[in-house]
């Protein structure tokens, strides 16, 4: 394990409980029911896949999670799990294998996201679908610091000191349709406060008032 990991996993190793072990309801409310196979990169606990399962949901489900503690943890409900950064391995499944491809909060710890999206959407079938949500660098609380000089890293959040990478709503989704993904929605993981939709409007920005985006999209190529 190189430095660079070694000193990410350290700084895991200080976040919350629920950093690990949220499910991603959202994303499960949008499978239909059957037997599908998921691929989570940066499944921490394997929550959304556990949760996606009970559902009826998912039959066949895969992890990916750097951070090894909380790995081990995701084998007692996954199928299987891969533990090591996304960037340096290969996973042993052929294209066109899995159903749905999930990366909640993940891509802005890579280094090159770009070439991590190209890979694993060719493990997609044609059809399958992609859910993926990442913080929104153009967020209003960002553009309030920016304008003041700062760029402050934090313990969590849009500027959490281990994330690499950050997205505006429309690097984010030219991420994926650069992949071979049809976006079919681009937006806020959560409800934005009515006070941050009208100052974004105001601005003529209404994504500024998202978070933390959320894209859903389809293979198609």
């Amino acid at each position: 394990m190189d430095d660079q990991v070694i000193e990410q996993t350290h700084d895991y190793g200080v976040k919350r409980d629920e950093y690990f072990s949220t499910p991603r309801y959202d994303y499960v409310d949008l499978m239909p029911a059957g037997a599908a196979s998921v691929l989570e990169i940066g499944c921490g606990t394997g929550a959304t896949g556990h949760h996606a399962r009970s559902e009826g949901k998912a039959a066949f489900c895969v992890g990916v999670e750097m951070f090894e503690p909380v790995a081990i943890k995701a084998r007692d409900v996954l199928d299987a799990v891969h533990i090591g950064n996304i960037e340096q391995m290969d996973l042993p499944y052929e294209e066109e294998t899995f159903d749905f491809l999930i990366m909640s909060e993940v891509l802005e710890h890579l280094i090159d996201p770009q070439a991590v999206v190209s890979r694993l959407v060719k493990l997609l079938k044609i059809g399958g679908r992609v859910f993926a949500s990442s913080p929104n660098i153009s967020h209003l609380a960002v553009i309030r610091h920016l304008m003041r000089g700062r760029f402050d890293y934090v313990e969590e959040g849009v500027m959490d000191k281990t994330h690499l990478r950050w997205f505006t709503p429309s690097s984010f989704a030219t991420l994926f349709t650069e992949a071979g993904v049809t976006v079919d929605h681009l937006g806020s993981v959560y409800p934005s406060p009515i006070a941050h939709r009208l100052l974004a409007a105001a601005i003529g920005r209404p994504s500024a008032a998202w978070q933390r985006l959320n894209v859903h999209g389809h293979r198609t190529a």
